[in-house]
């Protein structure tokens, strides 16, 4: 195996709220694709939210289409299993995307700090509780 991530998807609770938050984030993406791929008890829909990143594809999925796809039990959502971290060039800009991230409907959940090992970042959740922090490493 080759070890690279090109996907990484997140399960969320509303497609289009996750959509609308994302691109209040300024994520581009062409909007819900896949729609005509119509699920049912066990087989998955189709329906997606993609965002091409710089070095990744961020997706976005309901949470009970991709337990179904997986083939694991749906269980409750929960927050702090994992996060997924930006980096910036700056304190500033770790500041402003937090705004950013709060003026689309982020929670902030740990401001922006310095942290003992020598970077400055903060922490915010998605509506559906996933965690980013944002990092400034100098």
């Amino acid at each position: 195996m080759k070890p690279s991530i090109n996907i990484i998807t997140l399960a969320v609770g509303d497609l289009e709220r996750a959509l609308r938050f994302y691109r209040d984030l300024g994520l581009d993406s062409p909007g819900i694709v896949g729609e005509e791929f119509i699920g049912d008890e066990q087989q998955a829909a189709g329906a997606v939210v993609m965002f091409k990143l710089a070095n990744v594809t961020l997706a976005l999925y309901p949470r009970t289409e991709l337990s179904k796809d997986a083939k694991v039990p749906l269980g409750p959502a929960q927050t702090g299993e994992f996060s997924i971290g930006q980096f910036v060039e700056s304190r500033e800009e770790v500041n402003a995307v937090l705004e950013q991230a709060k003026s689309a409907g982020a929670t902030i959940v740990d401001p922006a700090r310095e942290r003992p090992w020598g970077i400055y970042s903060g922490y915010f959740s998605d509506p559906d509780g996933h965690l980013w922090e944002i990092i400034c490493n100098p």
